[in-house]
Order: structure tokens, then C-alpha cells, then sequence
């Protein structure tokens, strides 16, 4: 799969930040539950996947099982590490929740800007004006 050569990265980092966005929420609604372990999503890992840069598996000998086609966020998506767990098992730090989900939402509404942009511009080259 091609990086838009008219839309860039920006297309398929919208889907990507939308699904971190998902990601982050559950975790914040699950700061209280016990043996919660957060979970994000490796932005530049899930990026390389739909672009078709990763890694992708295959079967060595036919007695192997087959390998799960997997979604880019399937293939990036990772217990995040605590600072510091809770007595009950979880793993969830509402701070480092919050900062991460206000910098998706950031960097999401940059992506929406940029691709707003380029279709005001091609409005204008369609209308001529």
C-alpha cells in the first residue's frame, strides 16, 4: 500500500490516532479496576504495518500453524510499562493517561488540519478562484 501521493501519511494516521484515541480511553475508564493492565498503541509500528513496511509472518514447514492475518493495530498494540502499579494489579497511571490522550487528540487535530488544507486547495483549483 502507497502513501497517498496527494493526502501523504495524514489519510491512514487519522485512522490510527482514532483507534490510540479508543485505546487510551479504555484505559483511563479502567484506572480502578483490578489487574487492569494499560495498553497503547506503537504509533510508528501500527504506521509501518498499513504502509506494509512491517514484518509480517509466514510459515516455515507446513506442520507449522498459520499465522493470523493481523491488523496494523493487532501488530503494534502494547502492554504499557507501570511506573509505578497499584497493590490490586493494575497498571494504569490516570496522569500518564491523560498526557498521552491530550497529545493523540494534539496531534490528531494537527493530521485533520493538514488534510483540511489540501482540499480547500484543490476547491480552489477546482473552482478557479
Amino acid at each position: 500500500m502507497k502513501t497517498d501521493p496527494l493526502f501523504g501519511i495524514h489519510a491512514k494516521a487519522l485512522t490510527l490516532r482514532a483507534q490510540r484515541a479508543g485505546i487510551l480511553a479504555s484505559n483511563i475508564a479502567n484506572a480502578d479496576t483490578p489487574h487492569y493492565k494499560a495498553r497503547d498503541l506503537d504509533f510508528r509500528a501500527a504506521l509501518a504495518a498499513v504502509e506494509g513496511r512491517a514484518v509480517t509472518l509466514r510459515r516455515t514447514d507446513a506442520r507449522h500453524l498459520p499465522a493470523p492475518d493481523l491488523l496494523p493495530t493487532a501488530v503494534a498494540l502494547r502492554y504499557r510499562v507501570p511506573v509505578q502499579p497499584s497493590p490490586d494489579g493494575n497498571t494504569v497511571d490516570p496522569h500518564v493517561e491523560r498526557a498521552a490522550f491530550a497529545d493523540n487528540a494534539l496531534r490528531y487535530r494537527a493530521s485533520l488540519q493538514f488534510l483540511g488544507g489540501r482540499i480547500r486547495t484543490l476547491l480552489t483549483a477546482i473552482r478557479g478562484q
